[in-house]
This record gives C-alpha cells, sequence and structure tokens, in this order.
C-alpha cells in the first residue's frame, strides 16, 4: 500500500501544473461566458456561427472535465488506500482491493500521461484542422509512387487516431503514383500533430518500376498548414484573385465528371496556386480551394518573415528544398529515422501503415526543448 500511495503523492504533484498549463481556469470561464451568448435571443439567426460557438463550448467542457475528472479519481483512489492501511492485511478482500486500487492508479497515470503530452500543444494553431500537401520531387515514377505510399500513410494515421480525412486535389502520374495531392485531416489538434511530418521525406529501395530492380532513392515534399478561418497578418482582395474552372480528372468509366465543377484559383500578387476538384460541385470546389489558399498564404507570410530575419542576421536563404527531415530505409535494411530529433525504429512497415505518433512525439518534446 505505501507504493500505491507514494505513486499517487508523485501524481498529485504534476496536476497543478497540468491544470495550470492547461488554463483550466480560464477555460471554465469561457464556457460560462459562450454558454451566456448561446442563450441570447436570435443566437440560432446565424446558424453557421452558433454551430462553431456550441461546438467550441463542448470542446472546452470535456476538457475541464478531464482533469477535474482525474482530480476526483486521484483523490478517492488516495482515500480507499487509507481505509486499506487502516485494515487487516493478508486477507483476500484485502489483496482484491489492493490489486484493484493499484490498476486504478496505473489508469490514472497514463491520462495524466496524455495531458501531459496535451502541454506539448502550445503554439497559436495547434489545435486546428491541418491541410497536407504531398509534391513528388526527384526520382521520376518511384517518387511519385512514394508520394502515394505518403498519402496513403497519412490515411492510416488519421483513421487509427480518429481523426477525419478528406482527399480534396489530387494528380496522378502518367505511369504510377502521384504527382501532388492535397488532403484535409480534420480533429482536435490536428495541425498540432501533423507539423512535424512537414519537410522533405526520402525513400530507399529496391525500384518496382526498374527491370534491373536496382536500389532507387526518391524524394517527396510535404507541406502542412493549419486551417485558418481567416489571416490576420494578410488580407485577402477579391480583385486579386483569377478563378478558372476545368473538367475535374477520374480513374475512367463512371468517375469521370461531365461538368467544369474543377475550381483552380490563383493569387495574382504571390502567384500562389490552388485547386480542388473532388467535391461534387463548383461552389463546393471553390469552398475547399478558399481553404488552401488562406492556409498557403498565411505559409508564405510566415516563410518570408523568417527570411526577413535570416538577412538581418546576416544569413542566406536557400531557395532548395533543403535536407530532408526523415529517411525511409526498405533495403538493404529496414530502418526509419527523423534526422532532426534522431528517433528511429526499425518498423518501417508499421510507419507506413500509420504508426507515426511516436515521431510526432519526439518532434513535439524536440520542439519544447
Amino acid at each position: 500500500m505505501r507504493e500505491i500511495l507514494n505513486k499517487i503523492q508523485e501524481l498529485k504533484i504534476k496536476l497543478p501544473t497540468i491544470r495550470d498549463y492547461l488554463d483550466v481556469n480560464r477555460k471554465t470561464q469561457k464556457i460560462t461566458e459562450l454558454t451566456q451568448k448561446s442563450e441570447e435571443g436570435g443566437f440560432w439567426n446565424d446558424s453557421q456561427n452558433a454551430g462553431k460557438i456550441m461546438q467550441e463550448i463542448e470542446e472546452l467542457k470535456k476538457e475541464v472535465l478531464e482533469v477535474e475528472e482525474i482530480e476526483n479519481r486521484l483523490k478517492d483512489a488516495e482515500e480507499m488506500v487509507k481505509i486499506l492501511e487502516s485494515e487487516p492485511a493478508h486477507n483476500v478482500s484485502h489483496n482484491e482491493a489492493g490489486r484493484e486500487i493499484e490498476k486504478e492508479v496505473m489508469e490514472i497515470e497514463e491520462k495524466i500521461n496524455s495531458l501531459e503530452f496535451k502541454t506539448l500543444f502550445s503554439e497559436e494553431y495547434d489545435r486546428n484542422d491541418a491541410i497536407i500537401n504531398i509534391i513528388s520531387g526527384v526520382g521520376g515514377v518511384d517518387a511519385q509512387d512514394w508520394s502515394e505510399m505518403l498519402l496513403r500513410m497519412y490515411l492510416k494515421w488519421a483513421e487509427r487516431n480518429n481523426f477525419k480525412a478528406k482527399l480534396m486535389d489530387e494528380t496522378r502520374g502518367q505511369e504510377a503514383g502521384i504527382k501532388s495531392a492535397t488532403l484535409e485531416i480534420s480533429g482536435s489538434f490536428a495541425y498540432g500533430y501533423l507539423k512535424s511530418e512537414a519537410g522533405v521525406h526520402r525513400l530507399v529501395r529496391l525500384s518496382p518500376f526498374n527491370a534491373d530492380n536496382l536500389r532507387q532513392t526518391s524524394f517527396a515534399l510535404v507541406e502542412v498548414m493549419p486551417v485558418i478561418a481567416e489571416i490576420k497578418e494578410v488580407k485577402i482582395n477579391p480583385q486579386d484573385l483569377r478563378v478558372d474552372v476545368y473538367r475535374s480528372s477520374g480513374a475512367g468509366g463512371q468517375s469521370v465528371n461531365t461538368t467544369d465543377s474543377a475550381v483552380r484559383i490563383t493569387h495574382l500578387p504571390t502567384g500562389v496556386v490552388v485547386s480542388c476538384q473532388n467535391e461534387r460541385s463548383q461552389l463546393q470546389n471553390k469552398e475547399q480551394a478558399m481553404k488552401i489558399l488562406r492556409a498557403k498564404l498565411h505559409k508564405k507570410y510566415l516563410e518570408d518573415l523568417e527570411i526577413e530575419k535570416m538577412k538581418l542576421r546576416g544569413e542566406q536563404p536557400s531557395a532548395e528544398w533543403g535536407s530532408q527531415i526523415r529517411s525511409y530505409v526498405i533495403h538493404p535494411y529496414k530502418m526509419v529515422k527523423d534526422h532532426r530529433t534522431k528517433y528511429e525504429t526499425a518498423g518501417a512497415e508499421s510507419v507506413l501503415e500509420g504508426n507515426l505518433n511516436e515521431f510526432m512525439e519526439s518532434y513535439l518534446k524536440y520542439l519544447k526543448k
């Protein structure tokens, strides 16, 4: 019992820090304010905005209740341990109760570790949905196939972790794979998790497209951007946009779209081009394309800001893709290694099946340091 009690005391010490970092008091106040707003007359006149507010209330309640539930469970476990310590030991019921409490404390520890992990999400857009843009790089058909493997990997990751994934745009390669693809991942902290994936991904394997089955190195660029409703730093003037519509491409047969529903938007001042073709209507594709455009313009704003800082520091910004952030080796041995955090695993197949959380967690801890 003494070991269990020591573990409870150890966990109790962590809770105030977690509570402060997750800003539970502010969130409780925010719930009260938003609930009062939802009770005002005419609240549901703007159903879209009302829906967002109600969703925010639910998310805030979930976060606050999660902390409060752990606090209560820990308090109950401590009381049960003290009761058992006052009773005669070494009887069957006493031992069974001890095992149950030990199991409960282990579950509480897992919950606290999960909350501690959330404290790693400290940047402004971490809780937002994310847009992933995959672009085939050096390596020809192999690189296009590698890009499709990455697309599948992120779809698998989303499925494993209960995120919603939607393919917004895709350009197929002539022989195999994809030249590019845009994917939206929706759910709490989607961007916080996926920002670890931004950069160049390198694959080393025996090429399935080479007659001599030679070893091939392929590259793909992964861009990760938060979904932003409005960009404070960049104002989008409708007059600065050129909107082109065209027929959506498909796999053939019934998949071929017979209407000009696909949309391409060019932001003339910056030259940023985005497209969307996977929605049913032209209007829906335009809305999705604008979502991607806002994310890309925000990304460009941050990149330009960083370039200016580098110039002030006397550094020369590189116009190249830069070195890879992660290598996936399937031949002559199996290994996936992140070159920033140095985290690596021999389970290459598992990673390609969407088991990315260890890489994401190590990257978040790396940022924290």
